[in-house]
């Protein structure tokens, strides 16, 4: 929350990134650029927004999104 906060990004603006991976998964044809990782970050997606880095968890079975970190490139990881 602290770094959304300090960069003048609203929750409502990773509610909508998730919600449009969400649907890339799904099959739409959207512009997000996802990247599955490995290592410490097994089970987790990167999403690419410009210079900032979205790390999250889907879970479809229970329908649910965790944002684990969202930091600028090269800090996140």
């Amino acid at each position: 929350m602290k770094f959304i906060e300090k960069e003048n990004i609203t929750e409502g603006d990773v509610v909508e990134v998730a919600r449009k991976t969400i649907l890339k998964f799904q099959g739409e044809d959207l512009n997000v650029d996802i990247k599955k990782l490995k290592g410490k970050w097994t089970g987790f997606y990167r999403i690419r927004i410009g210079k900032l880095r979205i790390i999250a968890e889907f879970n479809f079975d229970n329908f649910s999104v965790l944002i684990e970190e969202i930091d600028w490139r090269g800090r996140v990881y």
